[in-house]
């Protein structure tokens, strides 16, 4: 199918409808989604490009591990949850190229040191997609940054006062997304994300404010 015919198709078809076919097998669907969405994985494998060379990483392993990340995010996705579908994508993706970095890093220190383990299990190695997605707080991209009790209270203030516009574009910006990739994630252009990173700043900062009172 050529980029045309690709257009063409997504202008008379939404994401959940395709989502639905994917989740069917249907491999139009499939390849509709991916040539929609693609961007956003070639966004995170530059983002982590210097690393993972660092690490010597297999490009074919990267790239699988994405695509797993990818198909994750489609078969998971709860459209009644506050994240889009692109964002959640973002997360998926994200998750498992982290996956590999801890793997390598792993790999690298168990090289340097023969008596370490290599049956020891981590604490943040090991859980998948399944295990994050399937409590009451599924698709919360702040759930597990830390467990005080204090900073998730204020992680839930920020969250209470954002729209869901703002708090979308305020968890790309937390993951470390730049404003030009969170415009392109988002399909929006470059000022209405400055403006809402504008907005999201001036939330947090009277949050703040009044918590030092």
């Amino acid at each position: 199918m050529t980029k045309d015919e690709f257009e063409e198709i997504l202008k008379d078809t939404n994401d959940n409808e395709l989502i639905m076919l994917y989740r069917e097998e249907d491999e139009n669907a499939k390849n509709l989604l991916f040539y929609k969405y693609k961007f956003i994985m070639d966004i995170l494998i530059s983002k982590y490009k210097l690393y993972l060379k660092k690490l010597n990483v297999d490009y074919q392993e990267i790239n699988s591990e994405c695509n797993v990340g990818f198909s994750d995010a489609i078969n998971h996705f709860q459209e009644d949850k506050d994240t889009s579908l692109p964002t959640f994508i973002t997360l998926c993706v994200e998750r498992r190229i982290k996956g590999i970095i801890r793997k390598y890093n792993r790999k690298k220190y168990q090289n340097q040191n023969e008596n370490y383990s290599l049956d020891r299990t981590f604490c943040d190695g090991d859980s998948t997609l399944l295990d994050t997605i399937s409590d009451d707080y599924a698709n919360d991209p702040l759930k597990n940054i830390l467990e005080d009790e204090s900073y998730n209270d204020l992680v839930n203030k920020i969250k209470n006062c954002l729209t869901e516009n703002e708090y979308e574009v305020f968890a790309l910006l937390y993951k470390g997304m730049s404003l030009p990739e969170i415009a392109s994630i988002l399909n929006k252009n470059y000022k209405q994300i400055d403006n809402t990173v504008q907005r999201v700043k001036m939330k947090i900062k009277k949050i703040l404010l009044n918590n030092e009172k």
